[in-house]
């Protein structure tokens, strides 16, 4: 925490008269500080440190690069790509350099910068919460314990969240449940088992003080959050019926409802109800988005903010490049199509007809271009075909609607100015068909999935389709452009069999030794008195 010392100086006569019999004069008397023990004292000083939190949280995906050895943004765009490239969903497009070894493992090393920022990230976030549940269990009775409670709660929520990321793309790690207020340099790895029941102990507690989300503000942890999170570490620790029990809870509670009728800002616009989720305005449970179970928010014009989302600049290519084509609101602003989406998903994921599933349609997969520069009237609405001599890997390429954005004031769009979804009923119905799959229950797992392709308008499926790949599968169609690919391979363990069978002519060098990250080089140079030994590969 910074400290902040008030001084008021006096004449210098005073000071020297005293000063020439002793010296005490130099000790500091700090009339205002600002530490976490004189701020977390009110509910003014934890709902400060909860947004300071929530900022930090907000870091993970919003960064465009971050160089762990100077601890500056050095501007590279990449970062996104790490969490996509290199899978089975995308491929690279205009790359920048960062995500190059998380499509070309040979690459990768412990001093990748991908891996060490996801790393420091993840500490950073676990230590602002040890403050604030350190902070609660010793602030004053004169502070409600129900707000106690309910702070502590979502701080647990985060430290959890943070710990699932790291076992995930780490293994074993150090487990640190108390602040770090000095250098410490003797941190050991801890086993996954170990940190899995911590993470387990920190949800359990959270659910029971955690706020329900119609009585929660927007943007702030809510119970149906560390359910459908602790459902989802259930499945990573192989333990179906706990998650089952735990997501069946979140889904009966009816606190949240599939979108399935169009609403909000555009709803008299063309397009469909699937589409309207990921709409600025639209976004948030207060905006109609009964669906949402967490969005880390994010808005246009707050006085003194900055921003290096880019999430827009990623997913929407830069179909601008092409004569006759220029920037538009319904192409989603300025891409530069950073990656694409793989050919298995172009071409082989959805039915060929558009029409047979919402989640293809041209509202939320663009697949068809048409020239709109009315200046070029030769070409003007006409279809972009054929195209000779252009690379059309990033400037015209099927992608996701989810992050098109497009201020008129500011046409170069730099960072995406949109709301993240990081958890909706979506997600909890097929994380509900997972843990049904993996305890034999196909025909419940059918069901479960049906709920969603009912709402999408598809062909249902039976118990006779679904295995571990169907399940998977299904995951791109629903959330592809909000998930976070690698994870989900990685914690179903697999990211080889799916990279290479269905992505693999992008792809180079990836072995199961490669699926875990390696541990930052730096940190462990640091770690002299300690043992955070290297994951093997590296």
């Amino acid at each position: 925490m910074k400290r902040f010392t008030l001084a008021f100086v006096g004449l210098l006569g005073t000071a020297q008269l005293f000063s020439s019999c002793k010296k005490d004069f130099l000790n500091e008397t700090p009339l205002s500080l600002y530490t976490p023990q004189t701020v977390l004292v009110d509910s003014l000083g934890f709902e400060a440190a909860m947004a300071g939190l929530q900022s930090v949280v907000r870091d993970q995906y919003t960064v465009d690069n971050f160089n762990i050895t100077t601890t500056q943004n050095v501007g590279i765009q990449g970062m996104l790509g790490i969490m996509q490239e290199g899978t089975d969903v995308a491929v690279p497009g205009q790359v920048q350099g960062i995500e190059v070894p998380y499509y070309n493992y040979n690459l990768l090393n412990s001093q990748d910068q991908g891996s060490a920022y996801f790393w420091s990230w993840a500490y950073r976030t676990i230590n602002n919460c040890n403050q604030i549940i350190a902070g609660a269990a010793a602030a004053p009775s004169t502070l409600r314990q129900g707000y106690k409670n309910r702070i502590s709660a979502e701080a647990r929520f985060f430290r959890a969240y943070a710990y699932d990321f790291l076992v995930t793309l780490y293994g074993d790690v150090p487990l640190i449940d108390t602040p770090v207020t000095s250098p410490r340099t003797d941190f050991t790895r801890a086993p996954v088992a170990t940190v899995n029941d911590f993470i387990v102990n920190d949800l359990n507690t959270a659910i029971a003080s955690l706020f329900d989300a119609n009585k929660a503000a927007s943007g702030r942890i809510t119970r149906g959050a560390a359910q459908h999170l602790l459902g989802q570490v259930y499945l990573r620790m192989n333990q179906p019926a706990q998650a089952q029990t735990v997501l069946q809870t979140l889904i009966n509670s009816n606190t949240y409802s599939l979108i399935r009728a169009r609403y909000g800002v555009r709803a008299s616009q063309p397009g469909d109800y699937f589409s309207d989720m990921f709409i600025v305005g639209n976004q948030r449970r207060s905006q109609g988005n009964t669906e949402l179970i967490w969005g880390i928010e994010q808005q246009l014009n707050v006085p003194g903010a900055t921003t290096s989302a880019q999430q827009r600049r990623m997913w929407v290519p830069g179909y601008y490049n092409i004569k006759g084509m220029v920037i538009a609101d319904s192409l989603g602003g300025r891409g530069i199509g950073r990656m694409r989406l793989s050919n298995w998903v172009d071409y082989q994921l959805y039915p060929a007809n558009t029409n047979a599933d919402m989640r293809n349609s041209k509202y939320n997969l663009k697949r068809r271009f048409y020239y709109n520069d009315p200046a070029q009237t030769a070409l003007f609405g006409k279809r972009v075909t054929g195209l000779v001599g252009t690379d059309t890997i990033y400037y015209i390429t099927p992608y996701t609607t989810k992050w098109n954005q497009y201020n008129p004031a500011d046409q170069f769009g730099y960072g995406t100015i949109k709301d993240l979804p990081m958890m909706r009923l979506g997600e909890t119905y097929l994380l509900l068909a997972e843990a049904q799959f993996k305890q034999g229950n196909t025909s419940g797992a059918a069901a479960s999935i049906n709920v969603l392709r009912t709402r999408a308008q598809a062909a249902q499926v039976s118990a006779s389709q679904i295995d571990l790949n169907f399940i998977l599968d299904e995951r791109v169609r629903e959330l592809i452009g909000e998930e976070q690919r690698r994870l989900t391979l990685l914690r179903t363990g697999t990211l080889v069999d799916r990279a290479t069978r269905l992505n693999g002519a992008s792809i180079q060098g990836l072995t199961a030794q490669k699926t875990l990250l390696p541990i930052p080089q730096t940190s462990i140079d640091l770690n002299v008195n300690g043992n955070l030994t290297q994951n093997p590969g590296y």
